[in-house]
């Protein structure tokens, strides 16, 4: 059958189902965006900016489980998605980035010019690095190929982002269908063999602990393995420390929860899995943000179990000075349902004495004590327990960077059912109002709560616009600390609080951000006093439709914990007085907290 190849392409996407494409034209991608229009079971949106565009589609994977899909033209179309691309590549999550490309005629080829083409550039060598596959298309029968092939590597393995580049003059001409090559991927055959032999070798190590905890990473989230890994620590009984890709998965009062850990993480949290004697780690990649530095100081004294699907992921500890009593590469839902057939025959150990030990700790270092609830101003920590309270069960969020996403991460109390997300990995400012909107339309408009930072807002501020065109239910809590704190806490740190472009005395400027949210046309609220924050939370949530709430934070307060470089995650600032934090290590502290 012959056809238009961008119509080609618009029914492959349907057919991957897709119903909405994040797209910006150029003149190197009009004939797509065409088919798309013409399309009756897809949907183009226009974001403002391409990075939006690669944010939202990778935030409609992120919630769909499926596929999200960008589209931009050549050249600093392709450019401007970067940005984004690099989010899902970090974060493992399966997007198709399309972007048009010039003319082949008008393609500079081997020339060794920069460019002939009107905004040529070279989007594959650019996108290799940030991609688990790139390809420009060179011949036009191969176009269902490499568009099958491209999804097929998106999904499987260690997801991730792919792109396809389109020269322009294929897309508008003519194809046969039948001609078109297949892309048949190569079956995947598992031999669980060795992964049920490294699971034998864990099962003493589990049983012989007394003071274990098991962490779950997103990788749990991707394999789709949630409900394996509950069981697990239900059959376990193992104390959990979550990572911030999952640390919705288990409901804040859940009796094994030891709360988040890791730089930003709570005292308790860090308490837990750096006393532990034992630490699985399920689906996480332990980075630097969780570990801390040096690495050779996490859970030091534990025997360390550690699973993962990407093999340099496994391979880098060794480089960075991290020993593990077993490594093993699987899938979390592989190794999750197998341990799980092999634990039957396990008894569960008496771990009593440990949870009494961190129960003690989550009592007497809250993350918001009672005396934040006295002050006058609004305390960001007070904000965020209220959110807790007021946000709606099965509630989703999407957090920016910065101290919004570490504040959250420390004090937000999961209610069963809810989700969290952010760009944990690349954490670029600017993630979260696009990525709403892009989660609000895979799930048919529903209501997403979006909490982002002044600094953030501000990179993608323009997406405002996009909301209110689709009429999205999205609340946005704007964190106003009028400059970017979470730098500023380092500069604390470093270079004697000289805040040099992190304030607006030092080089920012911020706009009335009521003003022009009530510009584009947004109702607003303002909460600026621990006394009102309740009531306007609550206000918030009973408004109907968009709502732009506007949360003045005082540029003084920080994130508390924090653990700064140099010390273990477990002797976080501000620093505990030396006769109490020893009296809270059960392991040998490090040198450098004996100073």
């Amino acid at each position: 059958m012959n056809m238009k190849m961008s119509d080609y392409i618009a029914d492959f996407l349907a057919k991957q189902g897709i119903r909405h494409v994040f797209a910006i034209t150029g003149g190197a991608c009009i004939h797509l965006i065409d088919s798309l229009s013409k399309h009756p079971d897809i949907t183009f949106i226009c974001p403002q900016h391409e990075q939006a565009g690669a944010m939202a589609a990778d935030a409609y994977s992120r919630i769909t489980g499926n596929l999200g899909v960008a589209l931009a033209t050549s050249g600093p179309g392709a450019t401007n998605m970067m940005t984004g691309v690099c989010c899902a590549y970090f974060d493992s999550v399966p997007v198709l980035y399309i972007t048009g490309q010039v003319a082949s005629f008008r393609s500079k080829g081997n020339t060794g010019v920069r460019q002939v083409g009107f905004q040529e550039t070279d989007t594959v060598d650019m996108y290799r690095p940030i991609t688990k596959y790139a390809v420009l298309v060179k011949d036009r029968k191969k176009i269902r190929y490499e568009l099958e092939k491209a999804v097929s590597i998106a999904k499987t393995g260690r997801p991730g982002p792919v792109l396809v580049d389109i020269p322009d003059d294929f897309q508008r001409e003519p194809i046969n269908t039948d001609e078109l090559e297949p892309f048949i991927p190569t079956p995947e055959i598992k031999d669980l063999n060795q992964l049920k032999a490294q699971i034998g070798q864990c099962l003493p190590l589990l049983q012989a602990a007394k003071r274990p905890v098991v962490i779950l990473g997103w990788g749990v989230r991707l394999s789709k393995a949630e409900e394996e890994a509950k069981k697990l620590v239900e059959k376990l009984g193992f104390p959990i420390v979550p990572t911030w890709g999952i640390a919705d998965l288990f409901p804040s009062d859940h009796p094994l929860l030891a709360g988040t850990f890791g730089v930003h993480g709570t005292r308790y949290g860090n308490y837990t899995v750096q006393n532990a004697d034992l630490v699985l780690a399920v689906g996480t990649r332990l980075d630097t943000h969780e570990a801390g530095s040096p690495l050779s100081s996490f859970a030091r004294e534990a025997k360390r179990i550690i699973v993962d699907i990407d093999p340099f992921e496994l391979k880098k500890f060794g480089t960075f000075g991290l020993t593990a009593d077993l490594l093993i590469q699987a899938e979390a839902k592989d190794f999750l349902s197998l341990t799980l057939s092999q634990l039957k025959s396990v008894k569960s150990q008496d771990l009593s004495a440990w949870k009494k030990r961190i129960s003690g700790w989550k009592e007497k270092y809250p993350i918001c004590p009672p005396a934040y609830y006295a002050e006058k101003k609004l305390n960001p920590y007070v904000f965020v327990k209220t959110l807790s309270k007021r946000a709606p069960e099965g509630e989703i969020f999407f957090i920016d960077t910065g101290c919004a996403v570490a504040w959250m991460m420390q004090a937000f109390e999961f209610k069963t059912g809810q989700r969290a997300f952010s760009a944990f990995n690349n954490t670029p400012m600017g993630y979260a109002l696009p990525a709403s909107m892009g989660a609000s339309l895979a799930l048919d408009k529903k209501q997403i709560t979006c909490v982002v930072g002044d600094g953030a807002l501000q990179m993608n501020i323009q997406e405002l616009a996009t909301l209110l065109r689709h009429d999205l239910p999205i609340k946005i809590f704007l964190i106003n600390n009028h400059g970017y704190s979470m730098v500023q806490q380092t500069q604390d740190q470093w270079l004697n609080s000289r805040y040099a472009a992190t304030t607006v005395e030092g080089g920012l400027a911020f706009p009335n951000f009521v003003r022009v949210a009530e510009a584009y046309g947004y109702k607003t609220l303002t909460i600026d006093t621990n006394k009102e924050v309740d009531q306007k939370i609550a206000e918030a949530y009973n408004t109907p439709g968009p709502l732009f709430c506007n949360v003045e934070i005082d540029g003084a307060y920080r994130v508390v914990p924090q653990a700064v470089y140099g010390r273990p995650i477990e002797d976080a600032e501000p620093l505990l007085g030396r006769k109490e934090f020893f009296e809270n290590m059960i392991v040998k502290p490090t040198a450098s907290s004996l100073k």
